[in-house]
Formats: structure tokens, C-alpha cells, sequence
């Protein structure tokens, strides 16, 4: 929870809850634990329910749709007949991308050596900029 904070910001975060909280720091403390555990039961009650309802053991992480779906709903072979003409599609747009991919590092690579063999010949032919004095009006 805390990994992206040093210690010193740490005890500056308590220095800080401790000056504005001063004695009821500890209620305070008290009574956020006690909401955390209470919401934490909720959660579980709310399963353990949901469990008992569809019959089948359930966890938190299952009730993401997608996972849901694929665990509850559909077999091993329905979920690979939707699959396949996904993957298909999926190969079909990796390989035109990549083909893409190559041909505009094959154009970059071109310009890039025509930029340089152009650029020392414009150096060489491109006269100096003219700088304009503005104190001279």
C-alpha cells in the first residue's frame, strides 16, 4: 500500500494525522479499522451468498464478467468455437501490421540515409542566415 512513500514521508503522514487528529488519533484509528473489517464481511457475506444461490463455489476474482461467463456458462468447446475465428482475425491483422511495420521501417531507413547524404550538401550550398540588427531604426 505504502511502497511508492519513503519513511519519511510515512512519519510525516503520522506527524500530520497526529497534529490534526491530537487525542482522538487512536478513536479514529479504532473506528477506520472497524469500517475496513466491517466492509471486508460484507464482501464475504455477499459471496458466500451469491455461492449458495448459483450452487457452485465462487470467489471475488469470479465475478468478473468474463470470468464469470467462461467458468458458469460456457464449456471448454463453446469457448474454443468463439475463439477460433477470433484467433484467426487476430493473425491476420498481426501479420498485415507487422508487414506494415516493416515497409515504414524500410521507408524511415531510406529517408533517413537521403537526409544525411542531403544534408551535407545543404549545408554546404545554404548561405547564412541574415541576422537583422533592430537597434538600427
Amino acid at each position: 500500500m505504502f511502497e511508492n512513500l519513503n519513511w519519511w514521508e510515512i512519519g510525516a503522514l503520522l506527524m500530520l494525522a497526529l497534529l490534526i487528529f491530537g487525542e482522538r488519533l487512536p478513536k479514529v484509528i479504532g473506528d477506520g479499522l472497524r469500517m475496513l473489517r466491517g466492509l471486508r464481511a460484507m464482501a464475504q457475506n455477499a459471496t458466500t451468498d451469491l455461492s449458495r444461490e448459483l450452487g457452485t463455489d465462487i470467489q471475488l476474482q469470479d465475478l468478473h464478467p468474463k470470468a464469470f461467463i467462461r467458468k458458469h456458462l460456457l464449456s471448454e468447446d463453446d469457448e474454443q468455437a468463439i475463439r477460433k475465428p477470433l484467433q484467426g482475425l487476430f493473425e491476420d491483422v498481426k501479420s498485415d501490421l507487422n508487414g506494415v511495420k516493416s515497409d515504414l521501417d524500410e521507408v524511415a531507413s531510406a529517408a533517413d540515409l537521403k537526409a544525411q547524404s542531403n544534408g551535407a550538401a545543404v549545408e554546404k550550398s545554404t548561405p547564412a542566415p541574415r541576422r537583422f540588427d533592430l537597434d538600427a531604426t
